[in-house]
C-alpha cells in the first residue's frame, strides 16, 4: 500500500510536458490539468507532455490527439514534425496503388494466355488437345494455337523415336521353360514406338508397363512351344518373329496405339546351378551333329560312286547290244584279270595239260620257256 501511494505521489512528474519527440518543440504554457504544479524551466525549453492540452489552451476534446495527427500525416505523406523534417512516406493515394495492382494482374494474365495458348510442335511430335478433359483433336508439327488453360490442354507426344526395353531390367536371372522341359536364362530387348497418339494417351493408363507385360507374356508363350536347340540358336530368328507378332496382337486388342518394331534375343544360357550339366549336354549335342554330318557325307559319296558305276554299265550294255560275243569275251578277260591279278598263284599251261600249282609266299615266278607257256 505504501508503494502504491509513493508511485501515485510521483505521477505528476511523469505527466510533465516533455519536448515533442516529433519535432517543433515550441514554448507554451503549462498544462492547466497538471496536478503537480510544475512549470517549464526559465528558458522555455523544458519538457512538455505530448498527451496534455496543445498550446493555445484549447480543450483536448476540441482537436484530435497527437497520435491521430501522426496517423493523418503518415496517410497523407507529410513529415513527422512541425519543422517539416523528412520522415518515411507511405503511398500517396489509394487510386495509384489500385492501378498498380491492376496493371500487374493484367501482365500476369497476358503471360498466362501466351504460354498456354501458343504451342510449338516439333517435326517428330504430335499434340493431343483436350477441352475440359475431353479429346478434341491432334496438332500437327509447327506453331499451333488453342484456348488457354484450364479450358484446353495439350499433351506433346514423340511419335518417331524408338523406345527400348531391356529384360530383365535389374540384370538378374530370367528363367523361361522350353517345350522339352529345360529352363533357360533368357535376356532380350524390345523396340517399340507410338503409332497413334490419341490411343496412346487415352486407351491405356500405363502404356509403358503394358508393353512390358505383353513382352513377358509373348516370350514365355513362344519359348514354351520351342525346343532347347531352337532357343539356343537354331530357331532364334523364328522365335524373335513369333514374339513380335504375338506382342502386336496383344497390344492391338487393347487399342494401345503402339507398334512393335522388333524383338532381339540377346543371350540364352542354362541357369547357374545347372551350368556344368548343361555344358556336357551341349558337347554331346555338338558330337552328335558332327557324326551326323560325317555319315551324311559318306552316304553322299557312296551314292555318287554307285551312280558312276551305273552310268558305266549303261555304256557297256550299249556296246554289248552291238556285238554280244565280243563284248562278253572281253568282259570275261577283264574280270579274270582283275581277280587273278590280286592273287599269289600262277597257272602254267603246257601243251595239252593245265595243272594248278600254288606258289609259296616269297617265291619268285620262274621265267617262261623259250617255246612259250
Amino acid at each position: 500500500m505504501t508503494t502504491v501511494r509513493a508511485w501515485w505521489r510521483h505521477l505528476p512528474v511523469f505527466m510533465a510536458k516533455p519536448k515533442s519527440p516529433w519535432g517543433g518543440g515550441g514554448d507554451g504554457p503549462s498544462d492547466n490539468n497538471d496536478d503537480s504544479g510544475d512549470a517549464p524551466d526559465e528558458s522555455g525549453a523544458g519538457p512538455r507532455n505530448p498527451w496534455a492540452q496543445p498550446p493555445g489552451g484549447k480543450p483536448r476534446s476540441a482537436r484530435a490527439s497527437s497520435l491521430d495527427e501522426l496517423l493523418k500525416r503518415a496517410r497523407s505523406g507529410g513529415g513527422g514534425g512541425n519543422g517539416g523534417g523528412g520522415g518515411f512516406k507511405l503511398p500517396t493515394g489509394g487510386a495509384s496503388s489500385r492501378n498498380l495492382w491492376l496493371g500487374g494482374a493484367g501482365l500476369v494474365l497476358v503471360a498466362w494466355i501466351a504460354l498456354t495458348s501458343f504451342h510449338v510442335i516439333g517435326p517428330q511430335e504430335r499434340g493431343v488437345v483436350t477441352y475440359f478433359g475431353k479429346y478434341s483433336g491432334t496438332l500437327s508439327p509447327g506453331w499451333q494455337t488453342t484456348l488457354p488453360a484450364p479450358i484446353s490442354s495439350v499433351q506433346v507426344i514423340d511419335v518417331n523415336s524408338i523406345r527400348t526395353i531391356q529384360f530383365p531390367e535389374n540384370g538378374g536371372p530370367n528363367l523361361v521353360l522350353t517345350e522339352d522341359q529345360y529352363l533357360v536364362d533368357l535376356s532380350y530387348t524390345v523396340r517399340w514406338r507410338i503409332a497413334d497418339p490419341q490411343k496412346y494417351a487415352f486407351e491405356l493408363k500405363l502404356p509403358d508397363d503394358s508393353v512390358k507385360a505383353a513382352a513377358e507374356s509373348a516370350v514365355r508363350a513362344v519359348v514354351a512351344n520351342s525346343s532347347l536347340d531352337e532357343v539356343l540358336g537354331r530357331g532364334k530368328g523364328q522365335i524373335e518373329t513369333q514374339v513380335t507378332q504375338a506382342m502386336q496382337r496383344i497390344l492391338d486388342e487393347y487399342q494401345s496405339g503402339i507398334t512393335i518394331v522388333g524383338v532381339s534375343l540377346n543371350n540364352a544360357s542354362a541357369p547357374s546351378a545347372a551350368l556344368d550339366a548343361f555344358n556336357q549336354v551341349t558337347v554331346a549335342q555338338q558330337e552328335y551333329a558332327k557324326n551326323v554330318n560325317a555319315a551324311r557325307a559318306y552316304a553322299q559319296s557312296l551314292v555318287a560312286s554307285a551312280e558312276g558305276e551305273a552310268q558305266s554299265f549303261d555304256r557297256v550294255y550299249a556296246q554289248y547290244k552291238l556285238a554280244p560275243e565280243v563284248t562278253r569275251r572281253r568282259m570275261y578277260y577283264e574280270t579274270m584279270e582283275q581277280v587273278l591279278g590280286q592273287t599269289n598263284k600262277t597257272i602254267i599251261e603246257p601243251r595239252g595239260v593245265a595243272p594248278y600249282l600254288p606258289i609259296p609266299p616269297g617265291r619268285t615266278l620262274p621265267s617262261a620257256p623259250q617255246g612259250g607257256q
